[in-house]
């Protein structure tokens, strides 16, 4: 039998596209691996992720008392959040706009049971 647990986070301050740069290091492993591969990526996105993949972690230990051992990341969701919508000067009296994109993240582990 599986289980899945979820974990979301909304509203963070970066691009969805940076985000999805970094969905292939969770995406069907282990736990473990995909906790070890966010530790050594150089990415500003790296430790958000990490810090919601620990939480989904926790959800499942402490709320459904799942095994971490068996825990793989079933799917990861990286969805645009909104745009905050700002204008800089630029010459001859000119305004251009800058766009600050956020994005919406969700983890979903899933327990694999050995039958």
């Amino acid at each position: 039998m599986t289980q899945t647990v979820t974990a979301k986070l909304r509203n963070y301050r970066s691009s969805a596209q940076k985000i999805r740069e970094l969905v292939c290091l969770l995406k069907g492993r282990s736990v473990e691996k995909a906790l070890d591969n966010l530790v050594y990526c150089q990415r500003k996105g790296a430790i958000m992720l990490k810090k919601l993949l620990e939480s989904s972690i926790a959800n499942a230990e402490n709320n459904l008392g799942l095994d971490i051992d068996e825990l793989i990341v079933s799917k990861v969701v990286v969805d645009e959040g909104a745009t905050l919508k700002r204008f800089r000067a630029r010459a001859k009296g000119r305004g251009t706009r800058i766009l600050k994109r956020t994005c919406h993240v969700m983890v979903e582990l899933k327990n694999m049971e050995e039958e």
